[in-house]
């Protein structure tokens, strides 16, 4: 998903959030649905979907929200959050979209329960700071969940390569070329609690990581 523009962020693009949902409206329905679902299993208590984009997430809050769940977002870019402020509005339940970035979360220490993100670690400038931020807002034995797309083999992780710099500057900041599954396990404020390799989509998008992380207590990682 595309952020708004300064020095450290990607620039916005009305034009790539106007297309996006009628673009993808297809792989939404099929290839994508039951990694959503995937996401939202079991989902119970505060949740924050870490760059909601356009909303694609919000309708499969909806449909598993219960009387104890109550969801947040954040989207950066103001031509997306629009999209996904009207989404947000056709739901049963609200939904409070704020502008900020992943590496900047406007939330107190231990609010959430479970942090979602969905293609968005492909387009948030800094990683590492974004993960911080995750970690701080999340509860103990609080879940990151994700579904990400990584850069693949072979001869495909050449044509990737190569795209990169042209689909960066169209799409919206996203990267090709990211490792993203290896970042976010390496990271010492989580456990692993599954994360599997998908040979998912057509390249250049292919293949996708898709798992789940939870928050170690402060005992553990010391």
């Amino acid at each position: 998903m595309p952020t708004e523009p300064n020095a450290n962020q990607n620039p916005s693009s009305p034009l790539f959030a106007a297309i996006y949902d009628p673009a993808t409206t297809l792989i939404e329905r099929t290839l994508l649905q039951p990694h959503r679902e995937y996401l939202v299993a079991n989902l119970d208590g505060t949740v924050l979907d870490l760059g909601a984009g356009t909303g694609a997430m919000f309708p499969y809050f909806d449909s598993v929200a219960t009387a104890s769940t109550e969801f947040h977002a954040v989207e950066p870019d103001p031509h997306m959050r629009r999209q996904a402020a009207e989404k947000a509005n056709a739901q049963a339940r609200p939904i409070r979209i704020e502008a900020s970035p992943a590496e900047a979360l406007p939330y107190d220490e231990e609010s959430f329960d479970v942090v979602i993100a969905s293609m968005v670690f492909c387009t948030i400038p800094d990683i590492e700071s974004a993960m911080s931020e995750v970690a701080r807002v999340l509860k103990p034995g609080g879940e990151l969940r994700f579904f990400e797309h990584v850069i693949d083999d072979g001869w495909r992780a050449r044509i990737q390569s190569a795209l990169a710099p042209l689909w960066k500057r169209l799409a919206g900041g996203c990267h090709l070329t990211r490792q993203t599954g290896t970042r976010l396990v390496a990271d010492q404020s989580f456990a692993v609690v599954e994360i599997d390799r998908l040979n998912l989509g057509v390249t250049p998008i292919r293949p996708f990581v898709r798992g789940r992380l939870r928050k170690r207590s402060v005992s553990s990682t010391q």
